[in-house]
């Protein structure tokens, strides 16, 4: 159980976070700290800012980086204000990337790129493109990493007429990823036989010690034509509902645009600053100010408190020198 839920990689993360803000923690207790680390690891808030080390490290850490970027940007899918299946607002795949650091500041551009080849084909990439449509790719891009770099090697032994025996498996998962060179087989008429395929991935399926689809949503795809590319299959992939619902992370792409819990926030949070701005130029005293709201805060992982903390000395310290140099 341990193993299989990665107790061992937040143990080891929150040791590693507990020795680097022994100062800060020290002042309400350890038991306290591991509380709060539990906790954010529970709601999925502990892989905010991290590095992509980390974030890549689980399937839970994935799966709570993609839930992550659809609350943060979903509203990048509305359409002035209403919930639509048309997009008001296309980005390109570097402008995805932008909101991507946002995130996680060291988020390679490599991800973000294969994610949008999924979408954009043949495509230039500098193309504009929805955020349902890449949010989607991008999940099995995320998620799926590694069974894509098998599959990518199957595809290409079958397209060169052999028949792989072997499944080729990735062996690491230090955040580097192997550059995949896509083969150029986006023409429908062309591929693979599906059934071959099909064959050699439930074998990987079986095998492989990474995150892969269900086999049975698998066959279901490749079961329905007679022949398969590797673009095809990803966009396949990308569009089953079946797959995005066994992962979990993502609502259906119905319900993409829909966050009751998020909007009730962001209207709380609405109605607070427009209620500051009316009263706060008419209020000059103390006894007529509006008083503070103390809204819910998501527990934040401490690394970045840290960073925030240095940040602040580094700060005082430029204010030390500026007024001396005044002086």
């Amino acid at each position: 159980f341990a193993a299989q839920r990665h107790v061992l990689t937040y143990m080891e993360d929150a040791v590693s976070q507990l020795l680097e803000n022994r100062e800060d923690i020290s002042q309400y207790g350890i038991a306290r700290f591991f509380t709060e680390y539990f906790n954010s690891v529970r709601q999925g808030t502990h892989i905010l800012f991290r590095e992509f080390s980390f974030v890549q490290a689980t399937p839970h850490n994935r799966a709570s980086f993609l839930r992550t970027f659809w609350r943060c940007f979903r509203t990048v899918g509305k359409n002035g204000g209403k919930y639509s299946s048309i997009c008001c607002d296309l980005l390109t795949a570097q402008e995805y990337h932008c909101l991507l650091q946002l995130l996680c500041p060291d988020f390679p551009m490599e991800l973000t790129q294969k994610a949008a080849r999924i979408v954009l084909m043949d495509d230039a990439m500098d193309c504009l493109m929805s955020f349902s449509d890449f949010l989607f790719a991008f999940q099995i891009q995320f998620y799926y990493s590694e069974f894509l770099e098998s599959v990518a090697a199957i595809y290409q032994d079958l397209l060169a007429g052999k028949n792989p025996n072997t499944v080729i498996v990735p062996t690491s998962s230090s955040g580097q990823h192997r550059q995949r060179q896509p083969p150029n087989d986006c023409n429908p008429l062309e591929g693979v036989e599906a059934s071959l395929f099909y064959q050699c991935l439930e074998s990987l399926c079986d095998r492989s010690k990474y995150s892969c689809p269900p086999s049975a949503l698998v066959k279901e795809i490749l079961s329905n034509v007679q022949r398969m590319t590797f673009c095809g299959f990803l966009l396949a992939l990308a569009k089953d509902q079946g797959i995005n619902r066994a992962l979990g992370a993502l609502p259906d792409k119905g319900d993409l645009f829909l966050d009751p819990a998020m909007d009730q926030e962001l209207e709380k949070l609405v109605a607070q600053v427009s209620g500051l701005s009316v009263s706060g130029p008419a209020s000059s005293s103390a006894d007529t100010a509006m008083p503070i709201r103390n809204s819910p805060r998501i527990n934040s992982p401490w690394k970045p408190l840290h960073h925030r903390r240095k940040m602040d000395a580094e700060s005082e310290g430029s204010n030390e020198e500026t007024d001396s140099s005044e002086n």
